[in-house]
């Protein structure tokens, strides 16, 4: 028996799903000038002088015909952005170009928007692959934006986040001693060491209003979810390890940020004021203003990534803590 027949077919494509790769669409027309486009991750540099690329398509494509009729086609790395526009054109039975605006190149190929890399091709050689057909083809133009590219990694997107060939080190010793078992790589150390250089660019803005950080946290949630009861608000911001009191409430309420109303039951309920609300939106300001200066320092992919891995940690240690973003019915309110 040989070598080939020998393959598992699902576990050998399994085997080459762990390569990551990017994702693209590539584009071209068909014998009557109509759009043609496939999602494929089988891009790949051939050379730089001459300029030549490559990427596959199955024998078993609807659009092979085309492919091969049509010796121009277009190449687009996906941005992160276009995900959905990944699914829509790896799919079949639908317009995929349906409401897309292209752009003019060099030739009458369609050309997609907000992409990371572009290429304009024309085929130079064509292989026999397999089950699959090999095209090879010379880069005419192109063009890139600053956009982080979506990947693909064992059947599932990814994010590419940069790593540094030195690595990343908080501390400038050459080694710990053997017994400190407390390093800079626990997972702990480094989410709250973050978390409070963070919050320390807020604290100005929070001092100018004679605010705290606990403070902070009460007027944010009321800035999402109104009219909440001391009990209802302190579910939200059980996190945080402190308790709201009453007479948080009742200091906030003499600054004027917040007003106090009863409900049916005589239950006292919370509700920012136009002053609170202007001050929860100045703070809203500032921390998209220290994110826009954390993307400049560390790119908009690794932002997108760290975001995402935040959200799965944040999954994975949550206690139970109540949908902010979810309003609750509300009880009525006493006049």
């Amino acid at each position: 028996m040989s070598a080939t027949a020998s393959f598992n077919p699902k576990a050998f494509r399994d085997a080459l799903s762990t390569f990551t790769t990017g994702v693209t669409i590539i584009t071209t027309r068909g014998p009557d000038g109509e759009p043609i486009g496939i999602t494929a991750n089988s891009f790949n540099s051939v050379s730089l002088n001459p300029p030549l690329v490559l990427w596959s398509l199955a024998k078993s494509a609807y659009s092979l015909t085309a492919f091969s009729a049509n010796k121009h086609w277009n190449v687009h790395v996906l941005s992160t952005e276009q995900e959905a526009l990944s699914g829509r054109f790896a799919s079949r039975g639908e317009d995929k170009f349906a409401g897309i605006d292209l752009d003019r190149g060099i030739n009458n190929i369609p050309l997609l928007h907000n992409c990371t890399a572009r290429f304009q091709c024309r085929t130079a050689f064509m292989y026999e692959g397999g089950d699959h057909v090999i095209f090879v083809g010379e880069v005419l133009s192109f063009d890139k934006s600053a956009l982080p590219p979506l990947a693909f990694q064992s059947g599932q997107y990814a994010l590419a986040a940069r790593k540094p060939r030195e690595g990343v080190r908080l501390s400038s010793a050459e080694e710990l001693a053997p017994e400190c078992s407390y390093t800079e790589d626990l997972l702990g150390y480094l989410a709250g060491r973050a978390h409070y250089q963070l919050v320390a660019y807020l604290r100005t803005l929070l001092q100018n209003h004679k605010l705290d950080e606990h403070a902070f946290f009460v007027l944010s949630v009321l800035s999402i979810q109104d009219r909440l009861t001391l009990e209802q608000i302190n579910r939200f911001v059980g996190y945080t390890g402190r308790e709201v009191s009453q007479s948080m409430m009742v200091f906030l309420e003499k600054q004027r940020y917040i007003a106090t109303e009863l409900d049916s039951g005589e239950t006292p309920r919370y509700a920012l004021t136009a002053e609170g609300r202007e001050v929860s939106l100045e703070h809203v300001a500032l921390a998209k203003a220290v994110e826009e200066d954390l993307t400049e320092k560390l790119g908009l992919g690794d932002v997108q990534a760290l975001k995402i891995l935040l959200k799965r940690l944040i999954h994975a240690t949550d206690p139970g803590l109540p949908d902010l973003w979810v309003a609750a019915p509300q009880a009525a309110i006493s006049l």
